[in-house]
């Protein structure tokens, strides 16, 4: 009798795990969205992800409290404990991601007028950047992949050095083409927006290393 608590706790973290795969899947699906909109210069389908965007933050709310419910009912320890508050805090993040995401398909939906702007391919090989890192880093969540998140830290730096290139492009072409300000700013916005996904990416990488070491990734 006295495992029966035990395994009713582990049914419960086995469903919070799964999820947190459903949320991870929805957000991942709506970053590629969103740049294939703007790609395409689609505002339906940018549009799209903007209103899909509340069932995200649902799903987030609907996550936690659960979390939540574990913890005042159960009072996990050790290992457990861990693996519960890694869940909260990597909830949190993809529901950042998904503010990011949204706000790239709103850029998406103000270029469709820029048919003339070309956008770099620099863009989208950092938008398939950050696309690999969060799914690196949820990879590494559901086999609690140390090796693997610490993978995904290193990749940030890539991202960070890309996003530096195309700012640095973004001041050049401001001052060859003062027509297309607003335009160009659009533009540049989606780096700042990928470049914070990837943030978050690395940020649910360190929860997966805190998960499965219980240490703060340096």
């Amino acid at each position: 009798m006295a495992q029966q608590p035990r395994l009713r706790l582990q049914r419960k973290i086995e469903k919070l795990k799964s999820f947190v795969l459903t949320i991870g899947t929805k957000v991942e699906e709506n970053v590629q969205l969103a740049v294939r909109a703007m790609r395409m210069r689609d505002g339906e389908l940018a549009k799209r992800v903007i209103d899909s965007d509340h069932e995200i933050d649902e799903m987030e709310i609907d996550l936690e409290e659960e979390c939540l419910e574990i913890l005042a009912l159960h009072q996990p320890v050790a290992s457990d404990l861990r693996f519960i508050v890694g869940i909260i805090k990597i909830n949190q993040n993809l529901e950042r991601i998904g503010d990011m995401a949204a706000n790239i398909a709103r850029n998406a939906v103000d270029l469709v007028a820029e048919q003339s702007l070309p956008i770099p391919r620099d863009y989208f090989i950092m938008a398939d950047e950050v696309v690999l890192m969060l799914g690196k880093s949820l990879d590494a969540f559901v086999s609690l992949n140390s090796h693997e998140a610490f993978e995904v830290l290193a990749q940030d730096d890539h991202v960070d050095l890309k996003k530096h290139k195309l700012h640095e492009e973004f001041v050049e072409r401001l001052r060859h083409e003062p027509e297309r300000t607003r335009a160009l700013t659009l533009l540049f916005l989606v780096s700042r927006h990928l470049e914070r996904i990837g943030d978050h990416a690395t940020n649910i990488a360190e929860d997966v290393i805190y998960m499965v070491t219980g240490k703060v990734s340096p």
